[in-house]
């Protein structure tokens, strides 16, 4: 099988999939549930028709590839701060924390993007392409960095890996580092790496797809109370930093 037609089989599979994970997030109602997670997925099956679409024409593609995948970065980076919301609901103060982190995370990556932009010489594709990766690279750096936190205080957090949000994460954290990983060889190689690396990140993407349908489908275990007391550290944290807010 030649590449490009390696490339195909695993684009449809990938549309095949994503539309099997909506229709698993409408059956079950997690759209309601888990409202960024949705939008992602949403978006990812409508970003990926389109290119498929589009495909044959070069500008238009270029241009649509770049713009879809400056806003799969930024979803999935909403997509990780749900995870902590949902785990956090019961700690007001360290959501309070980590939903200002995530704000602050964000208008930096916005202004990384304006001054790569406002800094590059060049043609002005060449400026946006180059701002969507160096906001593209910070945010899969955060994106990695924070899942790792999370899955290595996994006990602390009373997270196990029979939970709907486990599987979203480890989808997610499943693709990111495949795609920092393509960001480095793509800044260390060049572009001539890029179409070798989509079979690699097509592959990423489709067991990732799998991971989120197979948990969402999957029956959830409920937390049990040994999981439960590991979180008194968590609890630990939530009251030093009210008190810390309010004195």
């Amino acid at each position: 099988m030649s590449h490009n037609a390696l490339i195909s089989a695993f684009w449809i599979l990938s549309l095949v999939l994503n539309c099997g994970l909506v229709a698993v997030l409408m059956g079950k109602g997690s759209l309601r549930k888990f409202p960024f997670f949705g939008t992602y997925a949403i978006f990812t099956l409508f970003a990926s028709g389109l290119l498929y679409l589009v495909q044959g024409f070069r500008v238009t593609y270029f241009y649509t590839y770049w713009i879809c995948e400056g806003v799969s970065v930024i979803l999935g980076f909403a997509v990780v701060y749900e995870v902590f919301g949902r785990l956090l609901t019961p700690y007001p103060a360290l959501r309070r924390l980590a939903l200002s982190i995530f704000q602050w995370s964000i208008l930096v990556l916005v202004l990384m993007g304006c001054v790569v932009v406002y800094a590059q010489s060049g043609a002005q594709q060449n400026k946006f392409v180059a701002a969507v990766m160096v906001v593209e690279e910070a945010t899969r750096i955060i994106e990695v960095g924070l899942l790792m936190f999370l899955f290595l205080f996994s006990t602390a957090f009373g997270l196990h890996w029979r939970q709907s949000v486990f599987g979203m994460a480890l989808g997610l954290g499943i693709f990111a580092t495949v795609e920092l990983v393509g960001i480095a060889m793509r800044n260390y190689w060049g572009a001539a790496i890029h179409s070798s690396f989509a079979v690699v990140r097509a592959v990423a993407f489709n067991i990732s797809l799998m991971v989120w349908a197979g948990y969402l489908l999957a029956r959830e275990k409920e937390t049990s109370p040994v999981e439960a007391a590991h979180r008194g550290q968590l609890e630990q944290w939530n009251q030093v930093l009210t008190e810390f807010i309010y004195q």
